[in-house]
């Protein structure tokens, strides 16, 4: 859920910037302005900003995981080209035929 204190500051800061003859009408404002933003920012597909820190750690630890295997990787691609470069294919068997 979305904490009400952040719509409650925007509220305030909208009714703020009205004009004198308007703030006359303020908790009606304020409370139309509250739902509006509300009902606004409820139909869009936000995250709160703990799941948003919580999610940045968790890419920052997947990104030094992809990092580490990439190295490991190439660590087994060199061993790999070296064992192959050392030991040249061996020759394959030619098979005799069969009678049948």
């Amino acid at each position: 859920m979305l904490d009400t204190s952040f719509f409650d500051d925007m509220a305030r800061k909208l009714r703020d910037a009205l004009p004198d003859s308007v703030k006359r009408m303020e908790h009606d404002f304020e409370r139309n302005f509250k739902d509006v933003l509300q009902t606004a920012l409820s139909k869009l597909d936000l995250v709160t900003r703990e799941e948003f820190d919580v999610q940045t750690k968790v890419l920052e630890h997947t990104r030094e995981k992809v990092e580490l295997l990439a190295e490991q990787l190439t660590q087994l691609e060199l061993l790999y080209a070296k064992m192959t470069v050392a030991k040249p294919p061996k020759p394959k068997k030619k098979s005799k035929p069969t009678d049948h």
